[in-house]
């Protein structure tokens, strides 16, 4: 009996029973429809050697497998139900997800929704003119890429600035999808700290501590978070976001509001709610 289980024909049609079979199932694996997407930081703040660096990336369309992934509450509790989303949805198994820039982020983000659910996106929002609560439907593929001079992006993802009152000279970067989770996670273990104690934010000082990478030639982590803590004028804050603003690729989130009630009409941001990813139906 051993003997014929050790037969090469049987050895090598066992061999190639399990080497099509893995075949078919890697294949099967990416047999739905996907999309490139252009990034809107074409690839400049990126390594070379980096897959995200040609400047677009392939996403296949949401299935019932993700709609799992966006309906675990234990994924959301953990706050990591956007990666689980992101590691899904994007075909090429390089890429790190924490390397993306948050504007290039918000792409993928956008596309995402738009070929898993399509581009209307209904929300209730407050009527800025009456204040009362309004119902508006944004067409979310009329959303287009932020004009910006992308000839300054770099693929070190470092840029200066010179700080208008305190003339200091300032290297920072272009935060990432990591950056981003970090922040959070820092900002609300404060919060915890202080609760109770202090009504203040620090988002707007966390923030600049990780974009912040040297300062007056100086990169130590301490010397930065104090300058950023003590000595950071609100003037050159402001400057310096301004300033950060006309570098960052991005999309454009907003979009043409309309008052019901006056008639008026303002730009006003796409809101981020729950209801982005989910439909109205798992509300």
């Amino acid at each position: 009996m051993w003997e014929l289980f050790f037969c090469p024909k049987i050895l090598i049609f066992w061999f190639l029973y399990i080497y099509i079979r893995i075949k078919y199932e890697n294949m099967a694996e990416y047999q739905f429809p996907t999309e490139v997407i252009d990034l809107p930081s074409k690839g400049k703040v990126y390594p070379e050697s980096n897959p995200l660096s040609k400047g677009s990336i392939e996403i296949k369309y949401m299935t019932a497998k993700e709609e799992d992934i966006l309906a675990s509450q234990n994924l959301i509790r953990k706050g990591v139900v956007l990666d689980k989303l992101f590691e899904s949805v994007v075909v090429d198994k390089d890429v790190d997800i924490n390397d993306i820039v948050v504007g290039d982020k918000n792409a993928i983000l956008l596309a995402t929704r738009i070929l898993g659910y399509g581009s209307e996106y209904q929300v209730e929002l407050t009527d800025p003119f009456s204040g009362e609560q309004q119902r508006t439907s944004i067409d979310l593929s009329k959303i287009q890429v932020k004009e910006i001079d992308d000839s300054v992006l770099n693929r070190e993802n470092l840029y200066e600035f010179d700080l208008p009152k305190t003339k200091k000279k300032i290297k920072f970067k272009l935060l990432t999808h990591k950056d981003e989770k970090d922040i959070t996670a820092e900002t609300q273990a404060l919060q915890r700290l202080q609760k109770g104690k202090s009504d203040v934010s620090n988002e707007v000082t966390t923030r600049l501590k990780y974009m912040i990478q040297e300062v007056d030639g100086k990169t130590d982590r301490g010397f930065i978070n104090s300058f950023v803590t003590n000595g950071l004028l609100a003037l050159d804050t402001r400057a310096l976001r301004n300033h950060i603003k006309t570098v960052s690729p991005d999309m454009d989130m907003r979009f043409d509001f309309t008052s019901d009630l006056t008639g008026e009409s303002e730009a006003l941001d796409i809101p981020f709610g729950v209801s982005f990813f989910y439909p109205s139906e798992w509300l």
